[in-house]
């Protein structure tokens, strides 16, 4: 029997801890990030930056997550590109160095597309070069990155 969440839609009820990872039942876990959100642009980056610079960036990529499935299709890429570092920055975390390096090069690509229109003040150039840095890193010297100290900064320096 799978577990549900109180809608009734399946949903694992396993503990995780803060890089999504399942932890055994009745272990103490992290509160995991609610689903289904709608936030304002602003409001999803503040988020998303609060989780990243707590070295939670699985709850980070959920966040932006919602931005995609709940925002305009304009921005779809956008936010999945958003997520796709967040995830690949989780990999990192996780010693996948192999998937770290593929999730963050392709979140890169996604946001690129985005790089003349400058949405929300996101540093689009930082972000990807960032995601570049680390991808190198990752390829070359395949090692458990520290997700806090190695989190980016979302918005452009003002």
């Amino acid at each position: 029997m799978r577990d549900r969440d109180p809608e009734g839609r399946a949903r694992n009820a396993r503990p995780r801890d803060g890089l999504g990872r399942p932890l055994p039942y009745g272990a103490p876990g992290v509160e995991r990030q609610p689903e289904g959100i709608e936030r304002t642009p602003a409001e999803t980056l503040a988020e998303a930056q609060r989780l990243l610079d707590a070295g939670m960036p699985f709850h980070a990529h959920e966040v932006f997550e919602d931005a995609w499935k709940t925002g305009t299709e304009a921005d779809e890429g956008l936010w999945r590109g958003m997520a796709q570092l967040a995830v690949g920055l989780t990999h990192a975390a996780r010693g996948n160095s192999v998937g770290g390096a593929s999730l963050l090069r392709r979140g890169a690509a996604n946001i690129e597309a985005y790089r003349a229109g400058n949405p929300y003040g996101i540093d689009i150039p930082g972000l990807v070069q960032w995601a570049a840095n680390l991808a190198g890193e990752l390829e070359t010297r395949p090692e458990v990155i520290a997700p806090d100290r190695a989190a980016p900064r979302l918005a452009r320096p003002a």
